[in-house]
């Protein structure tokens, strides 16, 4: 490589990783915040929070290597012209075909950065973060079983136990949901159970009533009932979850099974579309340059 192509490209390399860390760190700590009160407010240590925000770094930095490449690009270019570094190498025959090859090798370089992140960082660290969130999202239900404590597992939602039996049995039991604008549902019952199921976990609440108050007219309703189910998959999530199509391998997107396809809902174009971005959008650097 020529001193003049080190030069340049030194210059690029020095303005794009400042660029990167400031863009980084800028869109980090706008999703932080908002994880940071959404975790702490479920009760998740500061453990869970570091963890969830490293797996996450793939995506940002995925998101702002282009950016910063352009930036860096288009800095570097009105510094050279400015400084008149440019008329000085036109006035000593460069010609411009010769000044921009310093400039394609950067957007090579970091075409190689983005295509490693789109097929091996990024498809690892969406299925860790979907993991984990999923396993987060099945502590809560683990977290309603404390007597004696008003809690809120959700906005609108208020649940109370009287008393846990060595057994599991849950006595005394009190759930209010208010979500709904139109009415409020108090549900109170003698005892009731967690029971497991596929599309997540069911509270069964047992010789109970509940009280459905109509907000617009003002009628109090009683319903009584030997049992009732209360859906709890609906302020935890849903018990399975099945893979999406960006957390697949690449090399699981060559020739992708009818199981795979079902288990992500997509079709085989769709997983095509994804095999060949996660080459070519890199390529977005070079073209930018």
């Amino acid at each position: 490589m020529a001193r003049l192509d080190r030069y340049i490209l030194a210059q690029l390399l020095r303005v794009f990783g400042f660029f990167s860390l400031v863009l980084v760190s800028v869109y980090w700590v706008n999703k932080a915040v908002k994880l940071f009160d959404q975790l702490i407010s479920d009760g998740q240590s500061m453990v869970v929070f570091l963890e969830f925000t490293a797996l996450s770094l793939p995506m940002l930095i995925r998101t702002v290597l282009p950016i910063s490449a352009f930036v860096a690009a288009t800095f570097v270019t009105l510094n050279l012209l400015k400084n008149s570094e440019i008329s000085v190498l036109q006035a000593a025959g460069i010609s411009p075909f010769r000044l921009a090859r310093p400039f394609v090798i950067f957007g090579l370089i970091v075409t190689a950065f983005l295509v490693i992140l789109m097929n091996f960082l990024v498809p690892e660290a969406r299925s860790q973060l979907m993991r984990r969130q999923a396993e987060v999202a099945q502590n809560v239900t683990s977290a309603l079983l404390q007597d004696g404590v008003f809690q809120h597992p959700a906005e609108g939602v208020t649940f109370f136990i009287s008393e846990i039996t060595p057994e599991g049995v849950m006595r005394g039991i009190y759930l209010s949901d208010s979500r709904s604008q139109l009415q409020r549902i108090d549900y109170t019952a003698r005892t009731a159970l967690i029971v497991p199921d596929s599309t997540g976990p069911k509270l069964v609440m047992i010789d109970g009533q509940a009280q459905i108050h109509n907000r617009r007219t003002g009628r109090l309703s009683v319903t009584g009932f030997g049992d009732f189910t209360y859906d709890l998959s609906v302020l935890i999530g849903p018990a399975g979850r099945a893979r999406s199509l960006y957390e697949l391998p690449t090399s699981a997107l060559f020739n992708p099974s009818e199981a795979l396809l079902d288990e992500t809902g997509v079709t085989a174009s769709q997983a095509r579309f994804e095999l060949v971005s996660r080459f070519v959008d890199g390529f977005a650097a070079v073209a930018a340059r």
